[in-house]
């Protein structure tokens, strides 16, 4: 869903400046042109404006309005993906360029706050990653001596400033950090603008054609004409099939409680689970934020939302006994990669002059800005020892069985067409929900407004023909194959599709 343009209340961010900007109505020219205005495309047009290159950033939505405004933000080199796993699967020096990667972006992230005096609540703080299941310790244990290979500042520790998770063993991760994203955001944008970049927000982009210049078209008509284009859209729109059959969209899900100040410790706090739970605190004026996130499931694959947020709040209370108030719920979308790392660089479709940045994998705000360093290399033709690690063609034999289950998962999708529909007939769809129906050969996705009047749409995605399902917490169609997402009246959300539903004929 997208955030509100102007001046925002948005989850917890609290007031932000104008994040909307005016939309392209005429055709230009860039050096690069990026599409995408989170906090990768933001920080990619950030770096190549102040190398003095001349940037158009193009998004549909608002800045920070896609997936960016709803991150809680952890900045860590504590990766989701244990470097126990990043070993077997990128080897001792992929696992090392990994933890330094977002150590690097971590410290990029500092280091523009503090150059462009952006005030977004950037801090430097612990994390504490705790134990889970009867193995817990020892995989903690584990976790240590392979993240030290790596080169990250850790330790065991038994002192943690809070324990949400039981006992109190757990790794100390130093040095991590957190932030305010939509804020970081409102100050890249007016950076970016101050170095004679251009931002065009309410532009939806229609296609990318590589070349010599690359061709951006856009709804409106406009079209771009760039040496170079960046898509980051956090699910690439300008490669077909490839990136997507390696890396697989989940929801997740996220609340913020008020409690007094200074009640819980500003740390970071991770359990070794899967799904796992993740928290942190942002302090405010007259109270704190609890931000806690996790219950993720494969976007599209069910129905439950209001549950996995109930069952969030249930935990928290049970463990915050000093939550004042549960006042904000929402939910997000991350990209798994089958070997647990972005996908940065040239499109692997072979598109020339077209680059990609994907597969957030949990750590969208390292990741992103790790994207915006490496491109704003390759766009000016330097090396960069990173190139290979993140490079879209890669495959890793260590995530062969990941790779696997998640495109058999993908196969199993198509069955939808061979199913009856969610209800027989549009009369019992609820007002303000959408279900799915079938008619004949056709499946249709019925979407009952507020005041009754029914909109049809194909159900089948506009990126693959994968049926879309009804999400009710977003209001909107979510496509259970690779994570497009599309409004109530069939409007794109999230890519890889760019095109609505279609009308029935």
């Amino acid at each position: 869903m997208r955030a509100e343009s102007g001046r925002t209340k948005s989850l917890w961010h609290g007031t932000v400046g104008d994040l909307s900007r005016p939309t392209l109505e005429s055709d230009a020219r860039a050096d690069v042109c990026i599409v995408g205005a989170g906090i990768a495309g933001m920080m990619t047009a950030y770096l190549l404006a102040r190398a003095g290159r001349k940037v158009i950033v193009l998004d549909d939505g608002p800045i920070g309005g896609g997936e960016t405004g709803r991150t809680t933000a952890h900045l860590s080199d504590a990766l989701d993906d244990r470097y126990t796993d990043l070993e077997r699967m990128h080897g001792a020096d992929g696992a090392r360029l990994a933890a330094s990667s977002h150590r690097a972006a971590i410290q990029r992230i500092a280091q523009v706050v503090e150059t462009e005096s952006i005030d977004c609540d950037f801090a430097w703080v612990d994390g504490y990653l705790f134990p889970s299941g009867r193995d817990g310790e020892e995989r903690l244990w584990e976790e240590m001596e392979a993240a030290r290979r790596a080169g990250v500042a850790v330790e065991m520790a038994e002192d943690p400033p809070y324990e949400p998770f039981g006992g109190s063993m757990c790794l100390r991760f130093h040095r991590q950090g957190r932030v305010n994203s939509l804020k970081l955001l409102d100050g890249l944008a007016l950076a970016v603008e101050r170095c004679g970049g251009r931002i065009h927000t309410g532009t939806h982009v229609t296609a990318v054609h590589g070349g010599s210049p690359v061709r951006i078209e856009t709804a409106s008509g406009a079209t771009v004409l760039a040496s170079s284009c960046v898509t980051a859209t956090n699910s690439p729109i300008t490669d077909y099939v490839v990136t997507h059959v390696k890396q697989a969209p989940y929801r997740t899900f996220a609340i913020a409680a008020r409690v007094p100040r200074q009640s819980v410790a500003d740390a970071l706090y991770w359990e070794d689970a899967d799904p796992y739970i993740y928290i942190r605190v942002q302090p405010g004026e007259s109270h704190d934020w609890l931000i806690v996130g996790g219950e993720d499931y494969k976007t599209g694959q069910k129905d439950d939302d209001a549950e996995r947020l109930d069952r969030l709040a249930g935990w928290t209370r049970e463990r915050f006994p000093m939550v004042e108030a549960v006042e904000y719920r929402w939910s997000g979308q991350v990209l798994e990669p089958a070997d647990g790392l972005a996908f940065i660089g040239p499109n692997p479709d072979g598109a020339e002059n077209v680059f990609i940045i994907t597969g957030d994998s949990g750590h969208g705000m390292t990741h992103g800005t790790i994207g915006a360093m490496l491109l704003c290399d390759m766009v000016s033709g330097r090396e960069n020892e990173w190139s290979k690690l993140y490079d879209p063609k890669r495959v890793r034999i260590g995530a062969a069985a990941d790779l696997a289950r998640e495109n058999l998962n993908v196969a199993v999708q198509f069955g939808a067409w061979l199913l009856p529909g969610d209800v027989p007939d549009e009369t019992d769809i609820p007002r303000g929900s959408g279900r799915v129906i079938r008619h004949g050969a056709h499946m249709l996705a019925v979407y009952r407004d507020d005041a009754g009047e029914v909109h049809q749409h194909n159900a089948a995605c506009t990126h693959m023909k994968c049926i879309v399902n009804w999400n009710d917490l977003e209001k909107s169609w979510d496509c259970p194959c690779h994570g497009s997402r599309f409004g109530p009246t069939g409007d794109v959300l999230n890519g890889p599709a760019v095109k609505p539903l279609e009308r029935p004929s």
